[in-house]
């Protein structure tokens, strides 16, 4: 898998929301967008991780 460096244009992708509705990188077009992958445990942990600077 390759790295994305910082200010290179990600390529579009797809995906599914936590509500199963396809989202595409695309739809975001024109805005800031913080990509985070992170396993579906809501728990304090992740909230916590989510907030850390």
């Amino acid at each position: 898998m390759a790295l994305i460096k910082a200010g290179v244009q990600a390529p579009d992708f797809k995906l599914d929301d936590t509500q199963e509705h396809s989202v595409r990188l695309s739809d975001f077009r024109e805005k800031k967008v913080l990509l985070s992958w992170h396993p579906l445990a809501w728990t304090g942990v992740c909230l916590d991780q989510m907030r850390s600077p």
